[in-house]
Formats: C-alpha cells, structure tokens, sequence
C-alpha cells in the first residue's frame, strides 16, 4: 500500500480527455486536490465536475500549454486554490498524422511547441512553488513511440517524446538537490478518444501486435503515475517506465504467432 496522496495538489496538463482525465479522476479517487488544464475550458470544467460529482476534489483552469504566461497562470491558481504545487503529470500532447512527404514546418512546430516545449513550459512553471515545499514530484507522460519504436506519419510525434527524455535525463540532476523528482510513463496503445479516431482495422491490428492481447486503459497509465507521485518514490528519478501490455518485446509479429496468439 503506497502512502496516501489524499490532500496533495496535483496538476494534470491535457486532462480532459484521454489518458490525462484517466490520471486526473484517478489521482482525485486517492483523495488528491486536483487542477485540471486544457485548452478547451469548457471541457476541462466537465471533467472537474464529474470528479466532484464522484466525490473527488477538482478545479478547472483553461490555458494553451505552448504558452509561458499561460503556464504562470496555472501554477499561481494551483498555489492559491490548493496551497501549493505538490505534483505535476505533464501530459498535454497532440499527434495528428503526417507522413515526412507531406508534412510542413507548420505542422512539425505545431507537434513539438505543445509536447516538447509545452513539458518544458509547465514544469519550469510550477518549479518556484515545488521549491518552496522543498519537495515536488514531476511525472512526464512520453510514449512507445520515438524512444523505441516509430509508426509512419509520426516523425513529430516521435522527435518529441524522444526529446522529453533527453529534457527528462538533465533535469532529474539539476532538480535533485531540490528534492523534487522527475521521472516519464511511456504508454503503448491506449484505448482513449483518439485512438478510437483511428478506426476498427487499426484497433485490431495494434491489439493483435500485444502479447497480453488487449489495449491498455488510461487506469493504467494513472496508476504508474500514481506510483511515480508517491512517497514511496522518492528515490528514483531520472527513469522511464514502459507501459504497453509486451508490445515492444517481440521481434515480429511471428513471435506471437508461435504462441498461438
């Protein structure tokens, strides 16, 4: 049993939808004061009150991850509202398709303002108040996809979550004398909005590719996240947990096949 979190402040970035409202219910089910951002305000408010429909403790703030003032903003509300910033899941991304033929700079800076430069934004934001409490715990949602693997049409996609490990590496260092720890979920495929987006044969497809022969829940990836923010946690830093039922172990699709999957 990890140490209740019932109290904390924790900021959740692209939380209302997907794997971010997955986090923010789950974290608000352990007792945890949540501030729930989004682009979309109106959203971002409905998914605040369906945690305080379900008993939990919510907020809701509207502001563009790309966008420092925005991300001043939301750490100033999360230190008024909820006395200050105990932790931060920087999970806002996008990962609209492109393949390298058709993609425009427009569209490679539009996928790495808001998952590369957005996590640099909001972690540098909320970094005064972790370190007034002199303790902080930062969890980075990044992806299979870039670090290991890749899937055509999303060369911005994987340059940015492979960036936020390369941002994750020196920032555990230089944030370690503070007490504050950063450390990166990497998901597989998760059964969110978006990826319903995709369509039935490429639902199957990825679910066949998965030794476990299912697609994960966004109460997966929260619970790794809940770990991550945990005092139980507070000697790692610096790390990547994968999260993707097996997909990236096999070395083709025969593997599975040989296990009469």
């Amino acid at each position: 049993m990890l140490t209740s979190i019932a109290g904390r402040s924790v900021i959740v970035t692209g939380s209302s939808k997907g794997i971010g409202k997955g986090i923010a219910r789950v974290f608000a089910g352990k007792g945890a004061r949540v501030l729930v951002v989004a682009r979309d305000g109106a959203a971002a408010q409905k998914t605040a009150d369906e945690i305080k429909a379900a008993g939990g403790q919510a907020s809701a703030i509207s502001a563009d991850v790309t966008k420092w003032e925005d991300m001043q903003r939301v750490a100033e509300a999360a230190v008024k509202q909820h006395g200050g910033i105990d932790v931060l899941c920087a999970n806002a991304g996008i990962f609209p398709a492109a393949k390298l033929t058709d993609m425009t700079a427009e569209n490679w800076d539009e996928v790495l303002d808001t998952n590369l430069k957005g996590t640099f934004l909001a972690v540098k934001a909320c970094l005064p108040a972790m370190r007034q409490k002199k303790k902080g715990r930062i969890v980075i949602t990044s992806s299979i996809t870039g670090p290991i693997t890749g899937y055509p049409g999303w060369t911005h996609y994987g340059a940015s979550k492979a960036g936020q490990l390369g941002f994750l590496h020196t920032a555990a260092i230089e944030l370690a004398p503070h007490n504050i720890t950063i450390n990166a979920v990497m998901p597989g495929n998760i059964r969110t909005e978006g990826l319903d987006g995709m369509g039935t044969d490429y639902l199957k497809k990825m679910t066949d590719s998965v030794p476990l022969r299912r697609l994960g829940s966004v109460e997966d990836i929260a619970h790794a996240a809940l770990f991550f923010a945990s005092d139980e946690a507070a000697y790692i830093t610096g790390q990547k947990l994968v999260i993707d039922g097996g997909q990236v172990l096999p070395e083709s699709l025969a593997a599975l096949e040989e296990m009469g999957a």
